[in-house]
């Protein structure tokens, strides 16, 4: 397998080109909130009364509006505030945000220290549910996970100019078993995950390596991705949810214009389509 681990990375390229994994170059993301996610949220607290209504909304809040992406224990909250207004009584939700809103980390050993300090039935309850969902994406079987249309031929056509780098939040060993299967892991030159840090942090050491904010573009599909380019004054290119094969049939377009040194004006237009495609639900 090629090694794609940062501190083996050597820049061969002038440009710079970052993709994020799930929900972007690869088809995992709604599956896993179509099938994990909502599902075993409304398996824990018992909402099978009302289970395709709370669904819609799950998906809502976490892949069509300008809260895709966000994290699951956060995304858990402003689901179950809705229920608690609309449909049945949520215990222990109070204490629940206050934990989303004071820990220094939004994971499941953070939550299981905490439940391990407290005792908190409510805090129990979330954790069993982010397990739970957890094994149900471990066994999601191969056949319902793919590369989206487009993204391949996208690398094939910025190899001769620009390195390419993985920029995600998921979990290392996760991405490059999927990235291996779908045959993208050799075209990519590095791959930062959650265990390297922030996509903005990975942007940031990237930028550390000698490549210039404006021959760096970061792909991706959520607010979070278009924060982290942002923050370190490089562009972005949106891939759109519901037209991801679109998106990145444009890809090589955009790539042009980033070697070409004219994608400022086209990165704000893009950037306007990404807030509207997301903002419309």
């Amino acid at each position: 397998m090629k090694n794609v681990a940062p501190e083996h990375f050597v820049k061969k390229h002038d440009f710079l080109i970052c993709v994020d994994s799930d929900g972007c170059a690869v088809d995992t993301m709604d599956i896993k909130h179509q099938l994990c996610f909502g599902p075993r949220m409304v398996d824990e607290w018992g909402l099978d009364e009302w289970r395709d209504q709370i669904q819609a909304r799950w998906e809502e809040i976490n892949l069509y509006s300008m809260t895709r992406g966000i994290n699951r224990f956060l995304g858990l909250v402003m689901a179950l505030e809705e229920i608690n207004e609309t449909y049945c009584k949520i215990e222990g939700l109070d204490e629940l945000k206050a934990w989303t809103q004071t820990t220094k980390e939004l994971s499941n050993p953070a939550l299981e220290a905490e439940v391990n300090r407290t005792g908190s039935a409510v805090l129990a309850k979330a954790l069993s549910w982010s397990k739970a969902v957890n094994a149900s994406i471990a066994a999601l079987p191969w056949e319902v996970k793919k590369a989206f249309p487009g993204v391949r031929e996208g690398f094939l056509a910025v190899k001769d100019f620009a390195d390419i780098a993985i920029v995600s939040a998921a979990n290392r060993d996760a991405v490059e078993e999927e990235w291996e299967r779908f045959g993208l892991l050799e075209l990519v030159d590095v791959m930062m995950c959650q265990d390297v840090g922030s996509k903005a942090a990975c942007i940031k050491a990237m930028l550390e390596k000698g490549f210039a904010p404006d021959h760096v573009l970061m792909c991706g599909d959520a607010p979070g991705d278009l924060d982290a380019a942002k923050k370190n004054g490089v562009f972005f290119y949106p891939i759109l949810t519901r037209h991801e094969a679109a998106s990145w049939e444009e890809f090589p377009e955009a790539a042009g214009k980033l070697k070409d040194g004219t994608y400022a004006p086209y990165g704000v237009k893009k950037a306007e389509e990404f807030v509207s495609n997301l903002s419309n639900g």
